[in-house]
């Protein structure tokens, strides 16, 4: 392996079309780093990436300066398809985050204000909830739909207010376990089984409640607030992450921001649960 077989590999294409095709490639992978960062298969991503990318460019470049290593070629492709495959598998909820973000559309307009109303009347019920330690978990709806969720659970279809959220979350209510989802500027169903996120997806001090918080935020893009019922402490959640708990002054402000935020990754819920 030499500096000349690199050379030979880009001879006879126009240094303009070589460098231009580099910085799409850059560009394509650091897009791919900063979705993932913060996402559970960042780790494990990075550490395939440099190997692949080693074994790769060495098998070529010896395959490129003679016709010896042809078994081991053939057998770096095969592994190569399945190593595409098992990504796939491995990563299968990033990807789907991924493929919710891409064909999201936003069911708040950015500054409609709906979505007002909505933060001032969950942020008030948040409020007597944290202080008086009754726990909550509010799902709020954005572009994809809940539809099996809410369908196992009690349908309410009652405007969203700070008493009907207060009541229903009340201690030995029949409605107070599990959780509700909001649509719009409507409850539209209480008493709804989440499915869990995997274990270590949140804090080993943290509950099923936040468990529950983090995992429908894997299989959709709807913002949930949870408040715990041991502490009072309120958290967000958002794309498979947690946020750290919220002071309740600073509850509403980080509730709009994330009603009216675009959905990136960097942008996504500010400090994370570590």
């Amino acid at each position: 392996m030499s500096i000349d077989n690199i050379f030979h590999l880009f001879r006879g294409y126009p240094i303009w079309e070589v460098l231009i095709e580099l910085a799409i490639i850059w560009i394509c992978v650091w897009l791919i780093v900063r979705f993932l960062q913060g996402t559970r298969g960042a780790g494990v991503v990075k550490g395939f990436a440099v190997i692949i990318v080693l074994l790769t460019l060495s098998i070529r470049l010896m395959g490129e300066a003679s016709d010896a290593f042809g078994r081991i070629k053939f057998i770096s492709n095969q592994m190569l398809g399945l190593l595409a495959i098992f990504l796939i598998v491995v990563f299968q909820p990033e990807l789907r985050q991924a493929m919710i973000r891409l064909g999201q559309t936003r069911f708040f307009g950015r500054r409609s204000p709906q979505v007002n109303k909505l933060a001032d009347a969950v942020t008030e019920a948040v409020e007597f909830l944290a202080k008086n330690q009754f726990g909550a978990l509010i799902v709020i709806e954005r572009g994809v739909r809940l539809g099996g969720l809410v369908e196992g659970g009690v349908q309410v279809d009652g405007l969203v207010t700070p008493r009907l959220l207060e009541s229903i979350f009340w201690p030995n209510s029949p409605l107070h376990d599990l959780a509700v989802v909001i649509r719009g500027d409507r409850i539209v169903a209480s008493n709804v089984q989440l499915p869990l996120a995997e274990t270590g997806a949140v804090a080993m001090q943290l509950g099923s409640r936040h468990r529950a918080a983090v995992g429908v935020t894997v299989e959709s893009d709807a913002l949930v607030v949870v408040v715990s019922e041991e502490t009072g402490m309120t958290r967000l959640a958002e794309f498979g992450s947690l946020s750290k708990p919220i002071p309740l002054e600073d509850f509403k402000s980080r509730l709009l921001e994330r009603l009216h935020a675009p959905l990136t990754t960097e942008e996504q819920l500010g400090d994370v649960e570590a």
